[in-house]
């Protein structure tokens, strides 16, 4: 392979007709920071902007062969792995990873979708929990998935915040990135063996923007991907998703989209003003700046 070309990422996930979120969702992400996303299919969403109609799920072997001849042609950079809809399907793509446990994975897991046809989300809980949560880089999850992975047993008393995240880390999973939303912020804390590393807390979006955890989760990925360290790639990946999240459109009668090319806009919109400036004519915004540049406006919380 040349020299020069882009480093790969391997998602596995949920194929999203829309491009908001699962898979395609990544691979927009991936291209946009400079990264090859290849794909692992769990399943396949019927559905648009406003909602999901069903989830189908694949078979595990079908996931399983297919991440195996892609690990078998390519170097694989880092992993993502979202939402796995079955047990089986999360057991199987554990058996894949853990024979590349040098190879960053970044889980980022979705215990919200289901279908008739998907094992019960006990199973599905306790198997991401048992086999993917312990080989996992970086964790992208909200208090409810971290409570979840923490106790799957829905019958248990759930563990506190702090206890949720402490038993995730003294398991295997080596970085936790919570997110919530629950308040007028968007308030993002990271966590590793030695407690709380940093705290970022970032303008909360008025519109609904699908696929949020899915892209920040994948930037975070590419960035990793790229040979950047887990804490800064986590600060780099939020201000992306800031300013994908700020551009948002529209495209159907549902939810925003993040637009994922945002920089790109601001690269033509610099080239305007900067002939406009020539003629006399108005500056740039400065709010539109590609990923190369500072792209965030998050107030570091330390």
């Amino acid at each position: 392979m040349a020299n020069d070309a882009p480093p790969i990422v391997l998602c596995f996930g949920v194929s999203d007709p829309t491009s908001a979120s699962g898979i395609q969702a990544d691979l927009l992400t991936l291209a946009s920071m400079g990264c090859h996303g290849v794909t692992v299919l769990t399943g396949y969403a019927v559905r648009d902007s406003a909602g999901v109609d069903e989830i189908t799920a694949l078979d595990p072997d079908a996931v399983a062969n297919q991440a195996r001849m892609l690990l078998e042609d390519m170097p694989i950079a880092a992993f993502k792995v979202g939402a796995t809809l079955r047990a089986e399907i999360a057991s199987a793509i554990a058996e894949v990873v853990a024979d590349y446990d040098d190879v960053p994975l970044i889980l980022s897991p979705d215990f919200a979708i289901d279908d008739e046809h998907v094992l019960s989300a006990d199973e599905l809980r306790e198997s991401v929990a048992e086999l993917l949560a312990p080989q996992t880089t970086l964790l992208v999850a909200d208090a409810s998935a971290i409570a979840q992975l923490a106790q799957p047993d829905p019958d248990a008393e759930s563990p506190s915040h702090e206890d949720a995240i402490g038993h995730l880390l003294s398991h295997g999973c080596e970085f936790v990135l919570a997110t919530d939303t629950s308040t007028n912020q968007m308030i993002n804390t990271l966590y590793g063996e030695d407690g709380q590393i940093r705290q970022d807390a970032w303008e909360r979006i008025p519109n609904r923007v699908l696929g949020v955890n899915d892209t920040l989760a994948a930037a975070v990925c590419a960035l990793l991907a790229n040979g950047i360290e887990a804490p800064e790639a986590v600060r780099e990946a939020q201000e992306y998703l800031f300013q994908a999240s700020k551009n948002a459109f529209r495209p159907g009668m549902g939810g925003y989209v993040p637009d994922r090319f945002f920089w790109a806009k601001a690269d033509e919109m610099k080239e305007e003003g900067e002939s406009d400036d020539a003629e006399g004519g108005h500056e740039p915004d400065p709010d539109l700046r590609g990923p190369e540049r500072d792209i965030g406006s998050g107030d570091a919380l330390h």
